[in-house]
């Protein structure tokens, strides 16, 4: 049964969340191995599970990490699991372990009490740990999961890189240029108007497109927003029109080309670790899916597998997909004929993760001294624009 509980930590911080527990004597008993005591605690409504809320990515390298070294160095599960659980500060993370340990205790194997919360451990972890567990490698499965989630963290940051500094440095040239049009124009131009003489036509573009800043700025600035909400509910609710715009994104410069080395070198690092663990090939593109986050590449890693299904070899079968490059392609044809696929997909995710550093680099290098330019041309124009008409009333006093 699900329960609400509001409980006190030992600094006495009041905490809030969801447990499964049998009855209000067994929720305060769970409460307590996290070191929460139970304030007040009611039955939950239908829906949601223990660990519906996600945890941040830190936390799971952590997590992983910690597992990693005690596994190695011989410290069974649930004493690693226990250990954690009195070093974690976060009250949902803790919450989390404590229901693995208990699920552990009533028999369940690690990998089936993480399969138990989707929300923070996905598929491929999951999965990756069963194969650990199976072929008696898990301290080696931790260790390159490990690695794998510093590195996807890494990724994470990059591409938050390449559309926070456009986007930040875009709105400050549309504030710059607002303030010009809505305050500042308007002063010169009513100084030039005093001079009661005939304005010359960039100059009545300008006060037009100053007059528009300053009536209409509640369409300038809601209507890219309503465009905005409605694009988000078509693509949430219309599949095909999210495939299309899925493949649009692949191809638009400069941005497309960079998120799709970015999609293939997520791919091709998650398809190397779970090979290596000895998940069967359909298996490893199947839970791919789910990690290329574009409909487009999932369509084509579906056709992949039913041609694989159909007896075509691997290499054959990406060879038919538009989708992936001829780097990829030669690295699965020398992986397969080596029989080290998995080592020859690692190169090609640090291919790609290199190029997508660079790539990234020039973009950014591009952006600034061309925002830089159009800035500037926008105030060259309105100083000519208020200048000339001054100049032309000056030579005429002459």
């Amino acid at each position: 049964m699900q329960f609400i509980y509001r409980a006190v930590d030992n600094a006495g911080h009041i905490q809030k969340g969801k447990s499964e527990a049998n009855n209000l004597a067994d929720l305060e008993q769970r409460l307590e191995r996290i070191g929460l005591s139970l304030i007040a605690g009611k039955a939950a409504s239908a829906g949601g599970v223990l660990g519906g809320k996600k945890v941040s990515r830190r936390e799971l390298i952590t997590f992983t990490f910690h597992m990693e070294q005690l596994t190695r160095a011989g410290v069974s599960i649930l004493e690693g699991l226990s250990d954690l659980r009195d070093s974690l500060e976060e009250p949902h993370f803790r919450e989390v372990i404590a229901n693995l340990i208990e699920d552990i205790e009533g028999g369940h194997q690690f990998s089936q009490a993480l399969a138990g919360h989707p929300q923070v451990f996905d598929a491929i972890y999951v999965n990756l740990i069963r194969a650990g567990e199976s072929s008696g490698k898990l301290p080696e499965v931790l260790l390159n999961l490990s690695d794998s989630l510093k590195w996807q963290d890494e990724l994470v940051s990059q591409t938050k890189k390449i559309v926070m500094y456009p986007a930040f440095v875009g709105v400050l040239v549309v504030a710059v240029i607002t303030f010009l049009m809505i305050y500042l124009v308007p002063q010169l131009v009513s100084f030039v108007a005093a001079m009661q003489q005939t304005l010359p036509l960039n100059t009545r573009i300008l006060i037009a497109v100053s007059n528009i800043f300053i009536y209409y700025w509640w369409a300038l600035f809601g209507v890219p927003i309503v465009l905005f909400i409605l694009l988000r509910l078509r693509l949430r609710h219309d599949a095909k029109f999210r495939h299309r715009f899925d493949g649009w994104k692949l191809t638009l410069p400069p941005f497309g080309p960079i998120l799709h080395k970015i999609i293939l070198a997520r791919f091709a690092n998650f398809f190397a670790l779970m090979y290596a663990a000895g998940i069967p090939i359909l298996d490893c593109i199947k839970i791919s899916e789910g990690i290329v986050s574009n409909s487009m590449v999932a369509e084509s890693l579906r056709r992949i597998q039913a041609q694989i299904r159909e007896g075509q070899g691997v290499t054959a079968s990406f060879n038919q997909e538009k989708m992936f490059p001829p780097l990829v392609l030669r690295m699965l044809k020398v992986g397969e004929s080596t029989g080290q696929l998995d080592h020859a997909l690692m190169n090609v995710s640090y291919f790609y993760n290199r190029d997508v550093k660079e790539s990234i680099e020039r973009v950014q290098a591009l952006i600034e001294p061309s925002l830089t330019v159009v800035l500037g041309l926008i105030l060259a124009w309105i100083m000519s624009s208020v200048l000339g008409p001054i100049f032309d009333t000056i030579s005429k006093l002459r």
